[in-house]
């Protein structure tokens, strides 16, 4: 009787495992499905404002339009207005990571445009791209998604050099590119998880 008792033990942990597995995974599986709207949003966003302050820059020749990129936050009440639909599912820790990262990466991005504005010229540029890339492909790791990660692979590293290569406003086509990567994130999220 006691080994039949021990058993049973076993299968409900087995079973308890499982059903914690499963949980995590549709919770993993939910948050993906949520997130592809922000990565559609903010790509929209980026791809937007470089277009607008390449267009700018190009046709009068001042860089001075770079300033406009200050207007990008306009994003956090959009995305705020879009979060009101997700009032009443439960947040969990997959969500709030993400959402350190990527306030992580808003917070590097201001404050490198600042100091090299105002204090210490540098390659804005590939500096900012390098981190978009990492935060995408933090994102994917924490959502264990390929597509996000090779994209933010892309991004990053492949950016990097592209940002070196280009020189004064065409760096902006750069930005460009990685609002359709976000974009593209976006839908192949959302369509992978239908």
């Amino acid at each position: 009787m006691e080994k039949s008792n021990g058993q049973n033990k076993e299968m409900t942990a087995a079973e308890s495992l499982a059903l914690i597995t499963e949980t995590l995974n549709n919770s993993r599986k939910d948050i993906l499905n949520n997130s592809s709207k922000y990565f559609v949003l903010w790509g929209c966003l980026l791809t937007v404002m470089s277009l607008v302050i390449y267009m700018l820059w190009h046709f009068t020749g001042s860089p001075k339009w770079n300033f406009l990129w200050f207007a990008m936050p306009i994003g956090y009440p959009i995305a705020a207005v879009m979060g009101r639909q997700d009032k009443g599912r439960p947040q969990n820790e997959i969500g709030r990571i993400l959402g350190y990262i990527w306030t992580v990466f808003g917070v590097f991005s201001i404050c490198t445009s600042v100091i090299a504005v105002y204090a210490v010229p540098m390659h804005v540029t590939l500096l900012i791209v390098v981190m978009l890339g990492i935060a995408e492909s933090i994102s994917g790791a924490v959502l264990k998604n390929w597509p996000v990660i090779i994209a933010g692979f892309i991004l990053g590293v492949g950016g990097a050099v592209v940002a070196v290569l280009m020189k004064s406003e065409a760096q902006l086509l750069l930005f460009a590119l990685g609002g359709v990567l976000l974009v593209a994130t976006g839908l192949t999220i959302k369509f992978q998880n239908k």
